[in-house]
């Protein structure tokens, strides 16, 4: 089998089963990822189900359909945030509230203390930004009856997106450019170096035609400094087409530069896939979804090129599996944005609400 967690599967078949955990053996595939999904070992419990009333070996395999359908899904997050700023714009006061499911408290238990716990929380709580005052609030609610899961990250995959959108409503609202505006917050020299390279490759300032805008966004998670900024374009119909993303990282000392390169470019695609296309729905209490054909992927056709520029340090190692994953979300609206005034707060993106009329840029959402 392939899974995330051998350990642990090992001691949930030793639970099911009675046996001593020496007399199970997990032949595990080293390769490919599994995005957090692989970390789960009901696929496996359920193959021992099945070979505990069989002679001989058994050999489990889910269709696509059944995978998609009877999946533990990423947690559907509520979030309320505002900010107080002074007569120059600048903020003084900064509150986020998180509503959402705790996958921590169902996969650790021990790790969900007092109402908390670390994941939910990532990026929210230590922003690239410093304000003067703070509060970061989490109310646990969880789905009735669905259990949800890590896919890539958790926490920063929806933190990232509520605060650099955030961020970019106050650059708004204060009248300044948004890639200056963060320069203005961000103190660390590591994530101002990103910051900067980041809009410097993507020509940031340059003029763009009507319905096309760069959105940027900065992020610091998982021991690393990164920047994206996405440059799009949507059309009059509401659809929208990438043309370009830059993306600017300090991860420390990097031991394979060709290999953060891929995780980069394959994980802002991942990400602007669960963007543009990553909804699941339910109906009479079954999911929707089933394959391909309406949950679909990016395709190759609409995937722009990924560049990836690296800033050279000394610093420690820094974690690159699944920060472009949460940085391009955020980069992508804020450019629909720039290219519509329309404001994006829900995911994945609606493209009914980007439809051209003639009081584009009074529209608010």
């Amino acid at each position: 089998m392939g899974t995330q967690a051998p350990t642990r599967t090992q001691s949930m078949v030793a639970e099911l089963t009675g046996l001593p955990k020496t007399a199970i053996r997990i032949h595990n595939h080293f390769l490919g990822g599994g995005f957090g999904r692989r970390l789960e070992t009901d696929g496996t419990l359920l193959a021992v189900k099945i070979a505990r009333h069989v002679d001989g070996p058994v050999k489990v395999v889910w269709t696509r359909e059944e995978d998609i359908r009877h999946a533990m899904y990423r947690p559907y997050y509520y979030d309320r945030v505002s900010a107080g700023l002074d007569g120059s714009g600048q903020p003084i006061a900064w509150t986020h509230r998180i509503a959402g499911s705790s996958v921590v408290a169902r996969y650790v238990p021990p790790a969900f203390q007092n109402g908390l716990e670390f994941d939910v929380i990532d990026c929210a709580k230590e922003t690239p930004y410093v304000f003067p005052n703070m509060r970061v609030e989490y109310v646990r609610v969880e789905p009735p009856g669905i259990q949800t899961a890590f896919w890539r990250g958790v926490g920063l995959t929806h933190n990232v997106f509520v605060v650099e959108s955030f961020i970019d409503e106050l650059a708004h609202a204060a009248k300044q450019d948004p890639f200056l505006y963060r320069k203005a917050h961000a103190v660390n020299p590591r994530a101002l170096a990103v910051l900067t390279l980041a809009a410097e490759k993507a020509d940031w300032g340059k003029t763009l035609p009507a319905r096309r805008g760069r959105g940027i966004s900065l992020q610091f998670a998982f021991g690393s400094y990164s920047s994206t900024v996405v440059e799009v374009d949507v059309a009059p119909d509401g659809s929208i087409r990438i043309h370009r993303i830059v993306c600017a990282a300090d991860c420390g000392i990097v031991v394979n530069p060709d290999t953060l390169a891929a995780q980069f470019e394959g994980g802002t695609l991942f990400g602007l896939t669960a963007a543009l296309y990553g909804e699941i729905t339910l109906k009479n209490g079954r999911v929707e979804q089933s394959n391909f054909h309406d949950y679909r992927p990016m395709r190759m056709n609409e995937c722009p090129a990924v560049e990836m520029h690296l800033v050279k340090s000394t610093e420690a190692p820094g974690g690159v599996g699944e920060t472009p994953t949460s940085a391009v979300a955020p980069a992508l609206t804020n450019a629909i944005f720039a290219a519509t005034g329309v404001r994006i707060r829900t995911l994945p993106i609606a493209p009914a609400l980007l439809k051209s009329n003639p009081d584009m840029k009074d529209v608010r959402r």
